[in-house]
């Protein structure tokens, strides 16, 4: 009976993780078909990383994601680190039931509601929709996770420290930013990088909230599916795949290499 539910579940994670991997190991594969039609094999080739770069349309798309991705990832860490704060430090005060309702509300609401709100929002204002909007619109939506993240590593946080470090004469700011930050950076970091990885795939409010001049590359990459897909589209999303496969690896052998060190440490301090 053990080995039959064994065997069972190895199928069941060989297909799983088929179901998962397989097309993006297709679509890295025929990125490098030499053909312009994505479903025949026509032998290897780069031609079309090298059309990709003379692709003017695509290059200041993809230059447009990664900006607002980095300042919309950038803010919405500061904004949420700073709710975490508010409502791990601050568990009694007027308004809080409404205002952790207000924070992590994206994260429930569909992105077909938030966008057409955020729209609606900025036709009210007479805010010309652009760059600008995109961004606000993205902080709007990826700050909840960045303080669902954070406030996690705070509820484990031993708060002795900081008051050790203001019974030292440390001011709660000064303890805040030399005691917990560090403390609690890696999952700031975290953060971050979910924040700026969802922004890199957001489509819905991006079409909701883009202007003239501020196509984002998963716009420009749906605009294009419709008429068909491209050689040079299997490029780009290869050349995603591989920047994201990178920054997992990079965050992991951070991550290990903080651990190894926090564990040495520990057994200094034991032994002396």
């Amino acid at each position: 009976m053990a080995g039959t539910w064994g065997r069972f579940n190895i199928v069941a994670l060989i297909l799983g993780f088929a179901f998962l991997y397989l097309p993006i190991i297709l679509l890295v594969i025929y990125s490098f078909n030499e053909s312009r039609l994505v479903t025949v094999w026509a032998g290897f080739s780069t031609r079309w990383y090298v059309s990709l770069f003379s692709n003017r349309g695509l290059m200041d798309a993809a230059w447009v994601t990664a900006r607002v991705a980095f300042i919309s990832a950038t803010v919405a860490t500061v904004l949420g680190t700073m709710a975490a704060v508010a409502l791990t430090r601050y568990t009694r005060f007027r308004g809080r039931l409404l205002f952790s309702g207000m924070v992590f509300a994206p994260l429930v609401m569909p992105e077909v509601i938030t966008g057409l709100s955020l729209l609606l929002l900025f036709v009210a204002i007479g805010f010309e929709r652009g760059f600008m909007t995109v961004t606000l619109a993205h902080i709007t939506f990826s700050m909840c996770f960045v303080a669902v993240v954070v406030q996690s590593r705070l509820l484990s946080f031993d708060r002795s420290l900081e008051e050790a470090a203001m019974d030292l004469g440390a001011t709660p700011v000064k303890a805040f930013f030399q005691v917990t930050l560090p403390v609690i950076f890696p999952a700031v970091i975290s953060g971050w990088m979910l924040a700026f990885t969802l922004s890199l795939d957001d489509l819905v409010i991006a079409s909701f909230t883009s202007g003239p001049g501020a196509t984002t590359l998963p716009m420009r990459i749906y605009s294009q599916v419709r008429l068909g897909v491209t050689p040079e589209i299997n490029a780009i999303s290869t050349i995603l795949v591989g920047i994201v496969t990178i920054g997992v690896i990079v965050a992991s052998l951070v991550n290990k290499r903080r651990r190894v060190r926090q564990w040495r440490d520990e057994q200094t301090a034991a032994q002396i």
